[in-house]
């Protein structure tokens, strides 16, 4: 796959939208919902840079945004930590200086609103006001479990308003057509009501219905 073809499956996905993703990779790759868009109305699609961090400790996430590529998405087993920010506006900015495109954090951050503000998609757990400390070890680009998701290197990760949904590398060409052919089924799904056809004729619910005496 070309770099060309690699960025528009990307795009493609991203507005798709991540419940279809979740659907074209057989209701695999789903993150904790409880990690959630800063902004309602965010779209990330990108390779994953991980990063193991110690709870309440963001020195591992300095160094990642010091050594993610554009376009990556950093991703963060924070270890659910709600009392200590992973993160906020400086590290936002510096990450969205580099072009990187997103971060997705198991547990807290905060600037909230600077950070929607500047447009740098973010997703979390929650806010918090505490800051972190920034001396404990960890590990980047290595496989993490992020949100009950087990994620590695390089997969892909797609996000919006309804969650996160990871792809592994492997199989991120064949989903992203997977889930543009669903697109394109449910665009003709739409089309058929329009002419008044019902869910229940076009899922073949009917027979369903009767036996429960409906």
């Amino acid at each position: 796959m070309t770099d060309a073809e690699f960025r528009h499956h990307l795009e493609s996905l991203k507005r798709v939208g991540a419940s279809t993703v979740h659907e074209a990779l057989g209701q695999r790759g789903y993150v904790d919902s409880a990690i959630a868009p800063l902004d309602p109305d965010t779209r990330i699609a990108g390779r994953a840079f991980t990063v193991d961090s110690q709870p309440a400790d963001n020195l591992m996430m300095h160094y990642a945004i010091s050594l993610a590529q554009p376009g990556d998405i950093i991703v963060v087993d924070y270890k659910r930590c709600m009392h200590a920010a992973a993160t906020g506006d400086i590290m936002a900015f510096a990450a969205q200086s580099r072009g990187i495109g997103g971060m997705v954090v198991d547990g807290a951050i905060r600037d909230a609103a600077q950070v929607v503000a500047m447009g740098f998609p973010v997703f979390c757990r929650g806010v918090c006001v505490t800051g972190p400390t920034k001396k404990l070890p960890g590990k980047v680009n290595v496989p993490i479990t992020f949100g009950g998701c087990t994620v590695n290197p390089g997969d892909i990760v797609v996000g919006d308003r309804d969650g996160l949904v990871v792809i592994p590398a492997a199989e991120f060409e064949d989903v992203a057509r997977l889930a543009l052919e669903r697109d394109l089924k449910e665009a003709g799904i739409r089309k058929k009501i329009e002419a008044g056809a019902t869910t229940v004729e076009l899922f073949g619910l009917g027979e369903t219905l009767r036996k429960l005496g409906l």
